[in-house]
């Protein structure tokens, strides 16, 4: 049987594993494959010819998202091993990381976390099988009730089909929504150490080739992450079984849409008060944050939460700030690379600023996006109690605002932050959250299909991580966008267009990863979604979106 790899023509038996393939090729790094655009782990056994393979390793997203939900399975497995009474739970944190806490521990003490990393590198030493089986709701039930593992028991009621996909290696079984490593041998690349309240595992990173990152602490984003973790308590948790119990009955919806949207209106009343017990010093306030954010709704109603404290702030665009699309740096194409810092006019941008500081009128530009070029705009003088208000990439970045004192700047960071979980062992990631949120807009306002969110989105993070992240720190304020009850509403936005993506395209891959674990969600009706909520600004209806 002929086969397609890396170009060229390989000769293989039918029914070869793509492990014994990649063996056959001499690569050796491969984590896992795609048969024809179509994600495959290792252990998957090629039946039909000409298939076109393609082995990929730890410098492709989907790579690493297959590696850090095997490590999980790896340190859940090594802990269930030496403390099968502790109930170990893994949240997404700070520095492109996981952070692994003891449920009931204060903090994991540092014996048991030698014990746990000596266990785990035993299990990777003994290069053992992780192989997928089939079995049904039931069987699924005792397997976890024997592990004490109530939290995957309470989803599973949520499971309209009967089958039910698990992992095992040796008597251990668990299952993580994705596919896995052939065996525990892959997983050699990890770090792990303390760090309060439990202990941190570093995996590989795509952004970093494959590699591990130097860990960056984050004390402005972390304590912000201890808030998330505050707000889980309050609710009663935050797996997806407490939050399917809010949808049980319409007043109970009533109340945790309004339970959520009022944690918002208390940070927005926070943010407004720092802002006016420094507003003599204050004359310029930015706001920045990821894709998808709620930038845009959240910066209008910062205006008006300020306009009620008598403080009147002019928003400026820095978009007006644009030099035309031939005169931007090009990326690695060649293209004219609109993300770039210097794609702005920072020198005019500086300048504009400090002038209006100052108390002097200044005309502000005006990019007309028809024509590619700016021309003359408005011109406005602004009174010391008008602080500017900009919203954009580079806000945080001080290249834009170099003239200004520290002093007289309050940098915002905003980005929704959850600590939502399937279960214990599978937290939801926020980058998927904002996937979702800009999947729907892009179909509601762009009439843009799902696909083509997809196709950009690499592009963006890409974005991201270059000019924002690096920033994240800096900021004065970070305000936390997530809405707990919002992927209940999402749901039935996004998952017609999820499941109309045939399998045999590119973007399945990304489509049934977040069908996995949206079909869990029971939906909120969004009639109950407040006018001014920035979820708005993504399923339309927003007073702020144009």
């Amino acid at each position: 049987m002929k086969i397609n790899v890396l170009n060229q023509v390989l000769e293989v038996k039918k029914g070869d594993t793509l492990e014994e393939i990649a063996k056959q090729a001499k690569i050796t790094d491969a984590v896992v494959a795609t048969v024809d655009g179509r994600l495959r782990e290792l252990t998957y056994k090629l039946e039909k010819d000409n298939s076109n393979v393609e082995f990929l390793n730890l410098s492709n997203t989907d790579a690493v998202r297959v590696y850090e939900a095997s490590l999980r399975y790896l340190f859940a497995m090594a802990t269930y091993n030496l403390y099968p009474e502790i109930k170990l739970r893994f949240n997404y944190s700070i520095s492109r990381s996981i952070l692994a806490v003891f449920e009931g521990y204060e903090n994991v003490p540092e014996e048991k976390l030698e014990n746990i990393i000596n266990e785990v590198n035993r299990l990777v030493s003994l290069d053992l099988e992780i192989k997928r089986v089939k079995t049904t709701k039931d069987k699924a039930i005792e397997i976890y009730e024997k592990l004490n593992l109530k939290d995957k028991i309470d989803i599973l009621k949520y499971r309209e089909e009967n089958n039910v996909n698990l992992y095992q290696t040796a008597d251990y079984m668990n299952y993580m929504y994705s596919y896995m490593v052939p065996k525990t041998g892959h997983l050699k690349k990890f770090k792990a150490f303390n760090y309060h309240p439990g202990f941190i595992i570093q995996f590989p990173r795509t952004e970093f080739q494959g590699n591990i990152p130097p860990f960056v602490d984050a004390p402005t984003f972390g304590k912000a992450l201890r808030n998330v973790a505050k707000w889980g308590k309050i609710i009663g948790g935050n797996t997806i079984d407490n939050i399917n119990r809010y949808t049980e009955t319409r007043d109970s919806q009533v109340d945790f849409v309004n339970l959520c949207e009022t944690k918002l209106n208390n940070q927005l009343s926070e943010l407004g008060k720092r802002i006016e017990e420094n507003k003599e010093d204050i004359r310029l306030i930015a706001v920045a944050g990821p894709s998808s954010s709620g930038k845009t709704t959240f910066t209008n109603r910062l205006r008006i939460e300020l306009l009620s404290l008598g403080i009147r702030p002019v928003m400026i665009s820095m978009d007006d700030y644009y030099f035309r699309k031939e005169d931007a740096p090009k990326d690695k194409d060649g293209k004219p690379d609109l993300e770039h810092v210097e794609a702005l006019d920072i020198e005019l941008f500086n300048k504009d600023m400090l002038s209006l500081i100052q108390g002097n009128a200044v005309t502000l530009p005006k990019f007309n996006f028809h024509t590619g070029k700016r021309e003359a705009g408005k011109t406005i003088k602004v009174d010391k109690n008008s602080p500017i208000l900009i919203e954009g990439i580079h806000a945080l970045n001080d290249r834009l605002t170099s003239l200004i004192p520290k002093h007289q700047k309050f940098r915002i960071y905003i980005s929704p932050q959850t600590q939502l979980h399937i279960d214990n062992h599978n937290p939801i990631s926020i980058t998927d959250l904002r996937l979702l949120r800009r999947a729907v807009r892009d179909q509601k306002y762009r009439n843009s299909p799902v696909t083509s969110t997809m196709d950009m989105w690499p592009s963006v993070r890409r974005g991201e991580f270059k000019w924002i992240y690096p920033y994240q720190e800096e900021a004065d304020f970070v305000f936390n966008s997530e809405l707990t009850y919002e992927i209940s509403v999402l749901k039935q936005f996004a998952m017609p267009h999820l499941l109309a993506i045939p399998a045999e395209d590119r973007h399945y891959i990304t489509a049934n990863r977040l069908v996995k674990f949206l079909k869990y969600f029971r939906e909120i009706d969004p009639e109950l979604v407040p006018n001014n909520s920035i979820l708005k600004e993504f399923i339309g209806g927003s007073p702020f979106h144009d």
